[in-house]
């Protein structure tokens, strides 16, 4: 990596650490530091909620994606926009009702505080764990950068070896700097950076893009004609299998279910539109956020349609590269381009890019965690009777105690496996439907009480984990699964007890 690259990426986190300094003096109370004071304008929302939903993995993975196989992940995302279409039909206008901090608090409102502190402990846990995750992945790429660096491979500290070493340090840098300009700037900075780390990604994808079509010999016209024989360009698959991804059914209806958990349920998500001036706004935001990612997409998806048609026609040594035992490693060919093709300057933009996409994820993760834990634990704890600057200060320190713990996640990965990993990520998957059906016996219940809620959540968190260790159903359905056992328990549960209870009374 040049000293070039290097100082632009420097540049770019030490910018990022200024704008959340910036933002926090506008900081008085939680309602600030969370939801911004419900001031903020729908589109840089919408810019913010594009951004959280991509992450360096997103950015590394897609093109991979289309490289090793065609368009049909659109098809998912197809399934995303008719989920965001629900969620501002079904529970966008409940948000508005009252002063929320937290979704969950609609939870404890219908079925009383032990359902929201389990919703809420249930996304502490899972954010932590799979965004500590995300961090690690991203520690991958810097270390891997900064081992170019002169001496660096003679660095080792507390008997770690070099890699290992750097991975360390890589993963701290990232890190802290997502911590200080969160800690310091709330909700607003975590908005306003994502829409800079927004333009900067999605800049810097199609800066790569144009020179990657450029090293192409007939431009466009090769890309169409190879691609379309070798099948890249496939969009639809309607084979009905519940063990195959990817397919219009697991995409669409998956898909769907998916983006209503995540986009409805989650705090990541719903805290964004929170900070929104109505629900007109966070419908907006919400909907035009579906049109920016699917367009995203589409480029994403087409950057690893063009890296196909490069290296299998035109560069077809270095396939080796990013091949290991035989087998094409996807997620490695878009850095492998990255790091090898793009000259001094624009690889720095690429990497900055790289890093907003993680950053931006990393930083909501913090500032939602801090909200569930002060919105949903601390402050019932304490009766709200601090003064505001109390709040303030404690929403602040819980920023930086989740910081330490994610940080503590991506340090542990170092010495698991990718496997493991996988596993990890995947628990989202079973969170999601879990709480989606608490809030689908929420929406479409009366008679539901807490024992009965709580009675789906474990029947639905069972068969979730039975379908994943027993069955081969893609991850796709996982949500539906889980958000449909969970709902169905929970309302058979209800009509048991009521059947318990009128056959006592006849027996009394």
């Amino acid at each position: 990596m040049n000293p070039v690259d290097l100082i632009i990426l420097v540049a770019y986190l030490g910018g990022i650490i200024a704008v959340g300094a910036h933002f926090s003096r506008a900081q008085r109370t939680v309602q600030d530091y969370f939801v911004s004071g419900k001031r903020l304008p729908w589109w840089a929302i919408m810019g913010s909620i594009v951004a959280t939903e991509t992450s360096t993995v997103t950015f590394i993975s897609i093109p991979g994606f289309a490289y090793a196989s065609d368009f049909t992940f659109l098809q998912l995302v197809t399934g995303y926009l008719v989920g965001r279409v629900v969620v501002a039909v079904l529970f966008v206008p409940a948000y508005f009702k009252g002063e929320l901090l937290t979704v969950y608090q609609l939870l404890g409102d219908r079925f009383g505080a032990g359902v929201k502190r389990f919703a809420s402990g249930l996304f502490l846990l899972t954010r932590s764990l799979a965004d500590g995750f995300r961090l690690f992945a991203t520690g991958l790429v810097l270390a891997a950068l900064l081992g170019t660096l002169p001496g660096a491979g003679r660095v080792a500290l507390g008997g770690l070896d070099p890699a290992t070493t750097l991975l360390v340090v890589a993963v701290l840098v990232i890190g802290v700097a997502t911590i200080v300009y969160t800690y310091l700037g709330g909700m607003t900075a975590v908005i306003w950076t994502d829409v800079i780390q927004l333009v900067v990604y999605v800049t810097g994808a199609l800066v790569a893009a144009v020179l990657l079509l450029d090293r192409i010999p007939g431009g466009w016209s090769e890309v169409a004609r190879v691609g379309s024989a070798a099948g890249r360009f496939q969009l639809f698959d309607f084979t009905w299998d519940v063990t195959r991804g990817y397919t219009f059914w697991s995409g669409v209806v998956g898909g769907a279910f998916l983006t209503t958990a995540t986009h409805g349920t989650d705090q990541l998500m719903v805290q964004r539109y929170l900070c929104a001036k109505s629900p007109r706004d966070a419908r907006a935001a919400l909907l035009w956020s579906g049109a920016i990612v699917f367009a995203q997409f589409t480029l994403f998806l087409l950057i690893g349609a063009m890296l196909f048609v490069y290296y299998t026609g035109h560069a077809p040594q270095e396939i080796a590269a990013f091949t290991l035992d035989g087998r094409l490693q996807t997620d490695r060919i878009f850095p492998y381009f990255i790091v090898n093709h793009l000259p001094t300057g624009v690889l720095g933009l690429v990497l900055a890019a790289i890093f907003a996409a993680a950053m931006s994820t990393l930083s909501s993760s913090l500032n939602s965690s801090s909200a569930a834990a002060v919105g949903d634990f601390y402050l019932p704890m304490t009766g709200g009777r601090r003064t505001p600057e109390h709040y303030l200060r404690v929403s602040r320190l819980a920023t930086a105690a989740w910081g330490v713990v994610q940080i503590g996640v991506a340090i542990s990965a170092v010495r698991l496996s990718s496997r493991v990993v996988d596993e990890v990520l995947g628990i989202a998957s079973f969170t999601n439907g879990v709480i989606l059906g608490l809030f689908f016996l929420g929406t479409f219940t009366r008679r539901v009480a807490q024992p009965h809620a709580f009675a789906g959540a474990v029947a639905g968190a069972a068969v979730m984990v039975a379908v994943k260790l027993f069955t081969a159903i893609t991850w796709q359905w996982y949500v539906l699964i889980g958000s449909l056992v969970t709902l169905a328990i929970g309302v058979a549960a209800s009509y048991a007890w009521d059947a318990g209870r009128t056959q006592g009374a006849r027996n009394g």
